[in-house]
């Protein structure tokens, strides 16, 4: 049974910073496309990030463009998200995805699911 565990939310002010955390157990973690999804109350969930299965390529969402960065290292399954220069709108649960085949920015194209961290940026 594959398992996704994020880790690493809480509470940070204006302009901080904070670190996410996802590990994979159940599936070689090389063979997924990892993907970084974040939901705010009231609104669908919505795209943060995609990395591929080397971690040579990622793409973000303009929102967090130069601000995000995701990583992965494959020998500990884990995959990260590091946020910078965080803002009261970036506000919202953040939920990590896989998938084998898919590297889309549409979370219906994936079919794993951590249980999501949450994540308040204070103004």
């Amino acid at each position: 049974q594959v398992r996704l565990v994020e880790s690493g939310g809480g509470l940070v002010q204006t302009g901080g910073s904070l670190r996410l955390s996802c590990a994979v157990s159940g599936q070689t973690f090389s063979t997924l496309y990892m993907a970084w999804f974040r939901q705010a109350p009231g609104k669908e969930r919505e795209f943060v990030g995609v990395i591929n299965r080397n971690g040579i390529s990622t793409y973000y969402a303009d929102s967090v463009k130069g601000r995000f960065t995701i990583s992965r290292d494959n020998a500990k399954s884990t995959v990260s998200l590091q946020m910078n220069s965080l803002r009261p709108e970036d506000t919202a649960v953040y939920y990590c995805a896989a998938d084998p085949q898919t590297i889309a920015t549409t979370h219906q194209e994936y079919g794993l699911w951590g249980q999501g961290t949450q994540v308040t940026v204070s103004s």
